[in-house]
C-alpha cells in the first residue's frame, strides 16, 4: 500500500448523468476541467446507483459506518470539512464531528447576469477557500442544485445554439415535461442546450476548486467527482425531476478518481461498480488498511484500490437498483428495467437492453432474447418483492453475464 494523500477531495453531484458528459462520449459539451481530470484519473465506465434517492448513494460513498469514509477519517484524526447545498444527504450527528457549511441552492426564476452569484459558484467559491486556508484533510464538497435551478448566465447556453436553431427555453427553472408525439423536438434539444450550459458552469467551479488544492510536498491530493443519480433529459418521454423508471439516464452516473500517486492515470475501467465501492477505497486511501471483502456478499462495497496497484478487481455480474417508479437488473451484458405498476393495472412488462451498445437503451430485445428476459425478470420479481438477498445472489446463467 502507498503512503496516504495530503488530503482527499470529494465531489458529489446530484442530477448528473454519465451519458451527457465529454468524458463519456458527449463531445459536443464544453468541459475541459473534467476532461483534464479524467486524463489524470482512472474512470469508472459503469458507475450505477442502486437507486434513485441520493441519501443512500451518499450514505454508501461516505457513510460512517463500519468501513465507511467518515469512520476511518474519525479513526485516523483527519481533519473533515463538509461544504453541502443540501443538508438532507448529512450523516446524523456529522456537525458534533466535522465542520459543515451548508449553503442552500435558491430556486430561481430567471438566470444570474453574474457567474459568481451562480448557486454552484457560490458553494464551489466555499470549497476552494477551505482548501486554501489548509487544516483540512478530508473535505466533500456536495451540489444539488443541478435539480433546483439552471441560473448560469445566458451565454453559457446560447452557446450551445447553432444559427439556425430556435432559442433555447428562457429562465432558471427546471423543465418538467412528459414527452408525447405532439411534443416539439425543438423543445427537447433547447432544454438539453440549457443543461449543457449549466454543466458548462459546474466546470468552470470544478476547476476553480482543483485550482485551489495545496500542491506543497511530494504527495498531494486524491480527487475523486461523482455522480449520485442522473437527470431525465427525454430519452425515455419524461424531462425533469419526476420518478422515472431506473433506465440509464437516471442511473448510471460518472465518476473519476485521480489518484495523488498518479496511478493508472488516463485509464478506463469498464465494469460494473457501486457508490459503495468508492466508499470502501476511499476509506482505504485514508486508513492504509484494505476493506475485508466477502465474495458471498455482493451488494456490499468492495475495494478498488487494486485496479490502482495491479489493474485487479473482484468482478460484479450485477447490480440490482430499485427506485422509486421501478427495479432494474443490471448485468455486464444486459440492462433489464421493469417499470413500476401504473394504476390498477398490474406491472409493466420488463424491457431488455443488450450492454453496452444500447448505451441509450432505445431498442427492447426482450422479445429476441426471451430466455435472458426471462431469467432477469425473475431476479426483477425477487427485487419488488423485497428479497434483496435473493435478487443479489441467485446465480446468473452465462448468457445473463454475457460470458457466452
Amino acid at each position: 500500500m502507498t503512503s496516504a494523500p495530503a488530503g482527499i477531495l470529494v465531489v458529489t453531484v446530484d442530477r448528473l448523468p454519465a451519458w451527457i458528459l465529454p468524458a463519456y462520449g458527449a463531445t459536443w459539451v464544453a468541459m475541459p476541467g473534467l476532461d483534464a481530470l479524467a486524463g489524470r484519473g482512472l474512470v469508472l465506465d459503469r458507475l450505477i446507483a442502486c437507486g434513485d434517492d441520493p441519501r443512500r448513494a451518499a450514505a454508501d460513498l461516505v457513510g460512517d459506518t463500519g468501513q465507511g469514509l467518515l469512520a476511518a477519517a474519525a479513526a485516523g484524526g483527519w481533519p473533515v470539512t463538509v461544504v453541502t447545498d443540501d443538508e438532507s444527504l448529512l450523516p446524523e450527528g456529522l456537525a458534533a464531528r466535522a465542520t459543515v457549511r451548508h449553503l442552500a441552492a435558491s430556486v430561481k426564476a430567471d438566470v444570474e447576469d453574474d457567474e459568481e452569484a451562480t448557486n454552484l459558484a457560490r458553494l464551489f467559491a466555499v470549497a476552494a477557500e477551505v482548501v486554501k486556508t489548509g487544516g483540512q484533510r478530508l473535505v466533500w464538497c456536495h451540489a444539488g442544485s443541478l435539480g433546483v435551478a439552471w441560473d448560469a448566465p445566458g451565454e453559457f447556453r446560447e452557446a450551445y445554439v447553432d444559427p439556425d436553431d430556435p432559442a433555447p427555453p428562457a429562465g432558471a427553472g427546471v423543465p418538467a415535461v412528459d414527452i408525447d408525439a405532439d411534443t416539439d423536438p425543438d423543445l427537447v434539444v433547447g432544454i438539453r442546450q440549457a443543461f449543457a450550459g449549466q454543466l458548462t458552469l459546474l466546470d468552470h467551479c470544478l476547476g476553480r476548486l482543483l485550482d485551489a488544492l495545496p500542491v506543497d510536498g511530494d504527495v498531494g491530493w486524491t480527487v475523486v467527482v461523482a455522480g449520485l443519480r442522473g437527470l431525465p433529459l427525454g430519452l425515455h418521454r419524461r424531462v425533469g425531476t419526476a420518478p422515472l423508471a431506473p433506465y440509464g439516464e437516471l442511473v448510471h452516473v460518472p465518476a473519476i478518481i485521480a489518484d495523488a500517486h498518479g496511478r493508472m492515470a488516463a485509464q478506463r475501467y469498464g465494469g460494473l461498480s457501486l457508490h459503495a465501492d468508492l466508499g470502501v477505497t476511499l476509506a482505504e486511501f485514508v486508513s492504509g488498511v484494505p476493506g475485508a471483502v466477502d465474495p458471498s456478499r455482493p451488494m456490499q462495497g468492495r475495494s478498488l484500490v487494486g485496479l490502482l496497484e495491479s489493474w485487479s478487481a473482484l468482478e460484479r455480474d450485477r447490480v440490482i437498483v430499485t427506485g422509486s417508479a421501478g427495479v432494474a437488473v443490471v448485468t455486464p451484458a444486459w440492462q433489464f428495467v421493469r417499470a413500476a405498476p401504473c394504476g390498477a393495472g398490474g406491472p409493466a412488462p420488463g424491457r431488455l437492453f443488450a450492454k453496452p451498445d444500447d448505451y441509450f437503451e432505445v431498442c427492447d430485445v426482450a422479445d429476441r432474447c426471451p430466455a435472458v428476459a426471462e431469467e432477469l425478470q425473475k431476479i426483477a420479481e425477487a427485487v419488488a418483492a423485497g428479497d434483496q438477498e435473493r435478487a443479489w445472489m441467485e446465480p446468473l446463467s452465462a448468457a445473463a453475464r454475457g460470458t457466452t
